[in-house]
């Protein structure tokens, strides 16, 4: 079971974590900035087993990922959207949007007329 897709035209930069154990999909034209850390997995803190628990995350067309952010379990980034260097993604972002901080916040929006393609 695959549970890894990467889009066409989309660039993984160095030094990035991709855990796709809960089901990962980044669309096209995405760019991943170096040390970003995606992770589809985490525990349930308040259980006496600590167990582990996967979901998936989904990463739309022409989003721009920063320097170091983190983006963690079941959330959906949307097309276009933007999470700024460092900003630990936590919900959902809508299309088009701008976050940034811990926990990302909305701090801006992007124009919708994209056409580039990420190349290395």
């Amino acid at each position: 079971l695959n549970k890894l897709s990467i889009g066409k035209d989309s660039h993984i930069n160095r030094m990035v974590t991709l855990d796709a154990r809960g089901g990962l999909t980044i669309g096209d034209s995405v760019s991943v900035s170096h040390g970003v850390m995606i992770m589809t997995g985490s525990h349930d803190v308040q259980s006496r087993h600590f167990p582990v628990k996967f979901y998936p995350i989904e990463i739309g067309d022409f989003v721009w990922i920063g320097c170091g952010a983190m983006v963690l379990q079941n959330v959906k980034i949307g097309k276009g959207a933007v999470v700024s260097a460092g900003a630990v993604v936590t919900k959902d972002v809508p299309p088009y949007t701008i976050v940034g901080g811990v926990p990302a916040k909305v701090i801006g929006h992007r124009t919708e007329d994209l056409e580039y393609r990420c190349t290395p």
